[in-house]
């Protein structure tokens, strides 16, 4: 499909998508544009695929993902639309579509995309549907890590009170030893974005709180080991996002810069996203801690969880001048 961004607000983007020659893997290809003009018609979207004869579980051909684990992560905040996203999660399920199913690529199930995106209505229809059984199951490419130990480590504090209310293990190793409290990232001042570091302390707060009489997490930092880098799942990730390296994007919806970084860094886990800023708006050139991830000017290099990352689409609103 040759648009830029798919908007169903636009009569001619319409017009494509009705039409009986759009095929399933190019509604497949609107699904990973990471814009919130997309992902508020996910509905929308699944249905026409559905509606081609496709099955309820089937398979993106790039990311492999299904319907449902699109309709999971369509939810996050400043990009996705919470009540579209819950809606059609609920719908595909009614439909029969497995919760069980993880992506080949990345080991996440829809509930590790839900808690990893910080969709916390959407936590509540899976674990219902599951009856909770997969409240506490593992994900390799969070080094064997729960749902609550993912929510944790990218800072999603609705994701994780929403699992902790539902009876997620607190106590619950990873395959570092880790309880999810250990997880959450040492997020310092002047390193990270103001509101992240007010997060991370209450991200500690409410899994300290919340830990049984007799069991004491320690501080992640000492706790947590350096990650061994991830290139392929970073990779997918950015497809399923509909993003590359060099990108021009936007970070918590208001900072533009350019991509340079995908992947694992010294100080959390999971899949982070570094990048350039157009403004010297940032916190350091690359580098955390010593470690070089990409190379910019002083105060253009910024880190943030990938879900905190979308595709700059222009947006007026949104300051894209250049140094």
């Amino acid at each position: 499909l040759d648009v830029p961004f798919f908007d169903t607000d636009c009569p001619s983007c319409l017009n494509i998508l009705h039409s009986d020659d759009t095929t399933v893997p190019e509604i497949f290809a609107i699904l990973r544009q990471w814009v919130p003009r997309t992902q508020k018609d996910i509905k929308t979207l699944a249905s026409e695929i559905l509606k081609r004869g496709a099955h309820v579980n089937d398979r993106d051909g790039l990311t492999d993902m299904t319907l449902l684990h699109y309709a999971c992560k369509s939810g996050a905040t400043g990009v996705g639309d919470l009540t579209s996203s819950t809606q059609t999660v609920g719908m595909l399920l009614d439909y029969g579509a497995d919760a069980s199913l993880r992506c080949r690529w990345t080991d996440m199930t829809p509930l590790h995309y839900a808690a990893y995106f910080d969709v916390p209505p959407v936590i509540e229809l899976l674990l219902k549907a599951t009856k909770k059984a997969d409240i506490d199951s593992p994900c390799q490419v969070f080094d064997g890590g729960t749902p609550l130990h993912i929510a944790a480590a990218t800072l999603c504090l609705g994701a994780a009170q929403t699992l902790a209310d539902c009876g997620a293990s607190l106590t619950s190793l990873d395959n570092l030893g880790r309880i999810p409290f250990e997880c959450v990232p040492e997020m310092r001042k002047g390193e990270a974005l103001p509101s992240e570091v007010s997060t991370a302390c209450n991200m500690r707060d409410l899994l300290r709180c919340s830990l049984p009489s007799g069991v004491h997490g320690s501080d992640g930092s000492a706790q947590q080991q350096e990650a061994a880098p991830s290139p392929s799942t970073g990779r997918v990730l950015l497809q399923s996002l509909g993003l590359k390296i060099g990108d021009k994007v936007t970070v918590g919806g208001s900072k533009v810069g350019t991509l340079r970084y995908c992947g694992t860094i010294h100080f959390a886990t999971g899949i982070w996203a570094g990048v350039e800023l157009c403004n010297p708006l940032g916190k350091n050139d690359g580098s955390l801690g010593g470690v070089s991830y990409f190379q910019c000017p002083m105060n253009h290099g910024i880190f943030a969880p990938i879900t905190k990352i979308q595709k700059y689409d222009g947006s007026p609103q949104v300051d894209a001048a250049s140094p």
